[in-house]
């Protein structure tokens, strides 16, 4: 049963469906422009090519294919590709083999980091394209494991903070005077002892306040390790922090429409650059399940030739961030789209195991 158009796109009958269909699968499939003799032999509509031909004409004049000049056959525009997702999509559920493949990878084991760049990897090598995991937000649940506090030169400190599965975080700070190495062995352990098991957000709250509050009745060694803390600990991330790990990216080069040297450039130096993306991206956090963007749609010239698609993955029932696939416009959505849902619903269970 074919669903109705777009208000966008002009009324299509059932024919004109089927044919649009069956001509954005086969060029989906070979890369190459389709014909009417082609669409003859592919559709079950015992229709001649010359009445295809006209079918197809009316299609180029509604906008949803072209006809490239070194070619008589055509193939999908952007708003052809949105038309066969938004109205002619047949879903086709994941291989049993798929999906324990996916359920064994991203099992809940090693690092945050590990699982976030293993899911990338994962959807990469499954869809031979571009995978794509952004890291969480800061809001996302951080407990609190372990702390040190080691001097460098000018006063400045390392601090090498442990949370949640075994994740380290490192960080310079420069508090606003110099520290011993047995202060700051003491601040380490006053912290160690009293925030052990504690989430980043309520002890980051805590000190603020204590600092406000009952200064005058700290001693010394609560004044410096509340101090320290709280230049270590702070939440430093801003817009041009945000970051997402990418795989397979090499693997666009194998797709024609996209290996010309201009486009490979402008799309890896894109992807270097991260803040554009970064915003297409957190333009998901907020989605209802799977986003597709398609082509210009994404509003971002280096992925113009390209589709995005993503669903967001969560912790505890709240978004942290996003996952996704970067290929050409012609992939296969039927198969990416149930991938990249189920990555993110393994992706999200994995991480609410870690804890």
């Amino acid at each position: 049963m074919f669903r109705s158009a777009p208000p966008n796109v002009p009324e299509l009958n059932e024919r004109a469906q089927h044919l649009l269909k069956a001509l954005v699968e086969r060029y989906i499939h070979d890369g190459q422009p389709v014909g009417s003799r082609c669409l003859a032999r592919e559709t079950d509509l015992q229709l001649s090519p010359a009445t295809i031909r006209n079918v197809m004409a009316d299609l180029e004049e509604y906008g949803l294919v072209t006809s490239p000049h070194t070619s008589a056959g055509r193939i999908p525009t952007v708003s052809g590709y949105r038309f066969f997702v938004d109205s002619l999509l047949t879903i086709k559920p994941l291989q049993q083999t798929v999906v324990h493949e996916l359920t064994q990878t991203l099992a809940p084991q090693g690092s945050q980091q590990e699982l976030l760049q293993t899911a990338s990897k994962l959807l990469s090598a499954v869809t031979q394209m571009a995978g794509v995991v952004t890291l969480p937000l800061p809001s996302m649940r951080t407990a609190f494991r372990h702390i040190e506090f080691l001097p460098l030169s000018n006063g400045r400190v390392l601090v090498i903070l442990v949370t949640n599965q075994q994740e380290v975080h490192n960080r310079i700070i420069q508090p606003s005077r110099d520290f011993t190495s047995s202060e700051l062995q003491a601040a380490a352990n006053y912290l160690n002892t009293l925030c052990q098991g504690r989430e980043l957000a309520d002890i980051r709250r805590n000190i603020l306040s204590e600092l406000q509050r009952d200064r005058d009745a700290m001693n010394q060694e609560v004044l410096n390790a509340a101090h320290i803390a709280e230049l270590a600990l702070q939440n430093k991330k801003s817009d041009g922090d945000k970051d997402f790990l990418l795989s397979g990216e090499t693997n666009l080069m194998t797709f024609a429409e996209l290996s010309s040297l201009t486009k490979l450039r402008d799309m890896f130096e894109a992807f270097n650059r991260k803040q554009d993306i970064m915003h297409l991206l957190d333009r998901c956090l907020e989605a209802d399940g799977v986003q597709i963007f398609i082509g210009e749609e994404s509003g971002y010239k280096p992925l113009d030739q390209c589709s995005v698609v993503t669903t967001p993955y969560s912790v505890d029932d709240q978004v942290v961030g996003v996952l996704g696939v970067i290929g050409p416009t012609r992939m296969e959505y039927e198969r990416v789209i149930p991938l990249v849902d189920m990555t993110a619903k393994l992706l999200s269970a994995a991480l609410n195991q870690q804890g």
